[in-house]
């Protein structure tokens, strides 16, 4: 049984997110001047570490396998899904997110006192297309330089 880091898609892919994410909690900081370590972890921000991920995936499967195989198939279908899914759906659950916890905090200023404003939903849940394209072209970046480092 083979080394999983001598697989290059696989160890594209984990960079990938790996790396995003870590880009993600810095850019986070510079803006709010403020370390928030979920960032380290959640979903949302600049770049989407989403996109990073599935686009370092498909490119190291594109460079080791080829554009004809099955796996890069599958990969870029995945990709286009996640990137799809990310700028739609979950963007729109932030943006709703945002509004009613806005809401919520009205309302209590408004003195209704049986809605509780302790627990905020969460608003970093999908991403910009600038994000996304952020992404998609950093997991690429890295897919070429994972794929021209492990044999």
């Amino acid at each position: 049984m083979g080394n999983l880091l001598n697989n290059t898609v696989f160890v594209s892919a984990a960079s990938g997110w790996l790396i995003a994410q870590i880009l993600k909690t810095l850019i986070h900081m510079f803006f709010t001047k403020r370390f928030v370590a979920e960032r380290l972890i959640g979903s949302g921000g600049m770049p989407s570490s989403h996109s990073a991920t599935v686009c370092a995936l498909s490119a190291a499967a594109c460079m080791q396998y080829g554009v004809e195989s099955f796996e890069f198939a599958i990969s870029l279908i995945l990709s286009l899904i996640v990137m799809y899914d990310a700028m739609g759906v979950r963007r729109e659950t932030g943006i709703q997110a945002k509004l009613i916890n806005e809401m919520m905090v009205a309302f209590a200023e408004m003195g209704k006192k049986d809605l509780s404003t302790d627990e905020k939903l969460k608003e970093f849940v999908g991403h910009t297309p600038l994000q996304v394209l952020a992404g998609a072209v950093l997991g690429i970046l890295i897919a070429i330089v994972v794929c021209n480092i492990i044999p």
